[in-house]
């Protein structure tokens, strides 16, 4: 890999990381200010909300100038949140404007890997990416645990600069310090991210044109036969994943009699399975054997049913670990395609804004759905049966939605090859 390349990653492991820290925060701040209890997840839903929202602006920004510019700007915008709260902003109102960050980094993040690297090495980058992402996640939410522990605040409190005021008097404070910095540490890496050389086409200011611009790439990937496909895989699983979070904690209290501290660490435990599936993935599968790993996607669906079987914790993890194993492994190679697929159609930074489009819009109505389940005091274990077959059932009809296009294009090719009279 060109040195560049561990730039991007740099880049991409503190922005994730303060992104997951600063989640811990708030909802620390949430309690702190004895918020309603469902608030908390409701800063996932304004956190998300912005990717959806602004996906018609997102890509055209991201495409209109060097991709580090583009990191640097929302870092820079993570960074406005982030001080949001700390100066008294609401949390969910501050998380959203990290969320509108995070929105306009995600194509920028993604399109500089088609824009920089050889496509032959696009699953290895994102195997890379992923996982890294996924240790990020697992280490921001330590470290925002951390933080908010009154013994490691108070000794975090207690250096004190001569003549220098901080005006860092409260945990809370403190921790949304140590973020700060996590996320400037992120934007010094963005300027070195290196410039690919690539032609950027002027942005458009007339929203019209933008909304247009995007319904068009929208149409166009999911019309191209290799790219809904994947588009179809990918948005499944963000969705599915995102709600697998919220069954493992209700699962885990109700099968294995968790509390609420345990049962996230076994989020931590699904995250590891997601980081070792995406390294293996970007180690054995190629671009050109992408669309092979579909079938593993079902077989997670069916796997998620055997927790319902599952009462003890010896069996938990390693159920787990295999559950997030299968989902990087069959993930990353079909962001790959996309990525490839996209860059050819429409140019990097518009094609992740639509992946991001359909994925985020997957986890609100997945989410929204699951929410229902539970305020309607749906058991688990129906939910879970409900989430897995739902899960095999999608992936088994993309896999024949696939095997389709393969015939009709092996019929358009024998046409071609039929002698003229």
């Amino acid at each position: 890999m060109p040195f560049g390349f561990y730039i991007i990653m740099a880049a991409q492991f503190f922005s994730a990381l303060a992104d997951n820290a600063l989640l811990i925060a708030a909802i620390a701040a949430l309690r702190e200010m004895q918020a309603p209890s469902e608030y908390e997840p409701l800063l996932k839903t304004f956190f998300t909300v912005s990717y959806v929202a602004l996906a018609a602006f997102v890509g055209a920004f991201a495409d209109s100038m060097p991709k580090g510019r583009v990191m640097f700007i929302s870092n820079l915008i993570k960074i406005t949140g982030c001080s949001m709260m700390f100066f008294g902003a609401h949390p969910l109102l501050a998380y959203a404007v990290v969320g509108l960050g995070a929105a306009a980094y995600s194509p920028a993040k993604y399109g500089i890997l088609t824009e920089y690297l050889p496509h032959r090495l696009l699953v290895v980058a994102n195997g890379w990416i992923e996982g890294l992402t996924v240790g990020a996640i697992i280490l921001g939410v330590v470290i925002g645990g951390a933080l908010i522990r009154p013994d490691v605040a108070q000794s975090l409190l207690s250096f004190d600069f001569p003549v220098i005021n901080t005006g860092i008097d409260t945990p809370g404070e403190m921790a949304l310090t140590v973020v700060a910095a996590l996320y400037i540490i992120a934007a010094i890496f963005n300027v070195y991210v290196p410039n690919t050389g690539v032609d950027h086409k002027v942005l458009k200011r007339n929203p019209i044109y933008l909304f247009h611009e995007f319904n068009h790439c929208l149409a166009l990937l999911w019309r191209d036969k290799l790219g809904q496909i994947s588009l179809a895989v990918t948005t499944l699983f963000w969705g599915a994943g995102a709600t697998l979070q919220f069954i493992v904690i209700k699962w885990s209290e109700v099968a294995l009699g968790l509390d609420l501290s345990k049962a996230s660490l076994l989020q931590g435990v699904v995250a590891i399975g997601v980081a070792a599936g995406a390294v293996i993935a970007a180690k054995f599968i190629t671009l050109r054997k992408s669309v092979k790993v579909i079938p593993l996607g079902i077989a997670m669906g069916l796997i998620v049913l055997i927790m319902n079987f599952v009462h003890s914790m010896w069996l938990a993890i390693p159920l787990l670990i295999l559950i997030g194993g299968l989902s990087g492994f069959f993930v990353v190679p079909m962001n790959a395609l996309l990525q490839h697929r996209g860059h050819i159609l429409m140019g990097a930074g518009h094609s992740i804004a639509v992946q991001n489009f359909n994925e985020n819009l997957s986890i609100l109505i997945m989410t929204g759905i699951y929410y229902l389940l539970i305020k309607f005091d749906v058991s688990i274990y129906i939910v879970v049966t409900m989430f897995g077959l739902f899960v095999s059932g999608l992936m088994y009809l993309v896999r024949q939605k696939h095997f389709a296009n393969q015939a009709e294009r092996d019929d358009v090719c024998h046409l071609d090859d039929t002698p003229h009279h």
